[in-house]
């Protein structure tokens, strides 16, 4: 076996983020009574609620901003998109938002499963995610995934972010796992995989939208967790 240590990413890889933040905020919708607020239409407050998040994350793994600072942003933003320029309101939101969604337990088709298969065939299961530390290990905890991972390295565990190559040497650290018998499987190609390269650890993109077109190029590609049998 040419890989001993797998090093998984969390969110969009394996825990379905955008779906377990629908449901968040579809409760949120209705507790916090939004559309009497003047949110009238859920599903456009749901996608740039997606958009916002996206391009802040993108902002915190470089640097630009702080986690405090994302946390409530892409409600603000979310709300303005509404003419809603609420700082109370975002604050509220974010902190329920927070307490709700590490209870949420949708994850990807085959997770579980693929897991099982891999930790039967005695590889060393490992997470390395840009979250938050009790954010994370909270998502484990309820949706079943923390007996299958030996270590869980945070961005703020390590004091870096994917894709620099400063976590990646944490992590191998942490678990004793060099770079020839470790690889990243992740859904990012600018954290995961550029970051992976960026440690000279070989990867597998685990490609759930179908991109075609990529810049960089993964050592594996999979469209499915379940594919992953294919490779180990």
């Amino acid at each position: 076996m040419k890989y001993r240590h797998l090093f998984f990413d969390l969110d969009h890889t394996l825990w379905d983020f955008d779906a377990n933040a629908r449901v968040t905020l579809e409760s949120l919708y209705e507790e916090l009574q939004l559309k009497e607020r003047g949110v009238h239409d859920f599903e456009l407050f749901y996608r740039n609620y997606l958009v916002h998040n996206d391009k802040l994350w993108e902002r915190y793994r470089k640097g630009f901003i702080r986690q405090d600072e994302l946390r409530v942003k892409r409600m603000w933003l979310a709300l303005l998109d509404f003419k809603i320029a609420d700082d109370e309101l975002s604050k509220a939101m974010s902190i329920l938002f927070l307490e709700k969604l590490p209870t949420r337990t949708i994850l990807f088709p085959h997770t579980k499963e693929i897991l099982q298969y891999l930790k039967d065939k005695s590889y060393q299961l490992h997470l390395i995610t840009n979250g938050f530390e009790k954010v994370q290990h909270s998502k484990l905890k309820y949706s079943g995934l923390d007996t299958f991972f030996e270590e869980v390295i945070t961005s703020e565990g390590s004091n870096s972010l994917k894709p620099n190559k400063e976590i990646f040497d944490y992590a191998l650290q942490k678990t004793g796992a060099t770079i020839n018998n470790s690889i990243m499987l992740g859904d990012t190609l600018d954290a995961d995989i550029q970051g992976a390269i960026n440690a000279g650890m070989d990867q597998v993109f685990v490609n759930h939208l179908g991109i075609t077109e990529m810049d960089i190029k993964p050592t594996y590609v999979v469209n499915s967790l379940k594919e992953l049998e294919q490779i180990f």
